[in-house]
């Protein structure tokens, strides 16, 4: 079974590509997190998680539902994890997730994908969003054959930096970064809610035709990403920057 969760696409494709490869099932952890939807799982006995990385590691949303949530007849764990540059020392998380999960772990995957993170970062335009893409098709293709092989990926890198950035940067950035309120929306706004319908964690209300954030935001870009008429901004941080999800490539 491959769980994916996504913002603005890159996991999607990187599940459906490794489902395909595989020939196995795939669940949206989206719609089950949306869903407050925590039942257990009947999986065969590999469970392969797809996420993107949210502060050198996975997000704390994927974390807290695969703890919540049980998986019958899994024995055993891979890790894909994409990202605009590194994934810092996630696999150390991972494993530990593993271990309370009782599952044996078989490693961390990072791919190199699109970036989406405009609230801090430069998303890419189409053009060479495609040549990323096109450069990872290699690092999906040898996620796969390991896991269709039932082989542990190779150990990433792991340094003083990635031990850092994943371990005191991570609940810094989450306390200080991760927040909703510099979301605003312009008089482009069309109503839509795509926003709202979107938002893993239902922090997006419609009112009065118009988005409003609450506190509960992870930071997927989505909303930002998604929106057809590019009516909402970060603060000042997203002005003038390309907007970046998959299917615009």
């Amino acid at each position: 079974m491959i769980l994916y969760f996504t913002g603005t696409g890159n996991s999607r494709y990187i599940a459906h590509r490794i489902a395909d490869a595989l020939g196995d099932g795939l669940l949206s952890m989206n719609d089950r997190i949306k869903a407050g939807d925590t039942s257990p799982i009947e999986v065969n006995e590999r469970l392969i998680i797809v996420t993107p990385t949210y502060a050198w590691r996975i997000p704390r949303i994927v974390r807290d539902w695969l703890t919540k949530t049980e998986f019958p007849g899994a024995k055993r764990a891979w890790f894909v994890m994409n990202c605009g540059s590194e994934i810092g020392n996630a696999a150390k998380y991972n494993r530990t997730l593993c271990q309370e999960k009782q599952l044996s772990y078989m490693g961390t995957a990072q791919i190199i994908m699109p970036e989406n993170y405009i609230a801090m970062f430069d998303a890419p335009r189409a053009e060479e969003a495609r040549q990323i893409v096109d450069r990872a098709e290699s690092d999906i293709d040898r996620a796969a054959t390991a896991i269709a092989e039932n082989q542990a990926f190779p150990p990433p890198r792991d340094n003083l930096y990635d031990r850092f950035m994943s371990g005191p940067v991570n609940p810094i950035f989450y306390a200080f970064c991760v927040k909703a309120k510099a979301f605003t929306v312009s008089d482009a706004c069309i109503g839509c809610g795509k926003c709202a319908a979107l938002c893993p964690t239902n922090n997006i209300t419609i009112q009065n035709g118009k988005p409003v954030w609450g506190g509960d935001c992870t930071h997927c870009m989505a909303c930002i990403c998604y929106c057809p008429a590019e009516a909402i901004e970060y603060g000042k941080k997203s002005l003038g920057k390309p907007r970046y999800h998959f299917e615009m490539l």
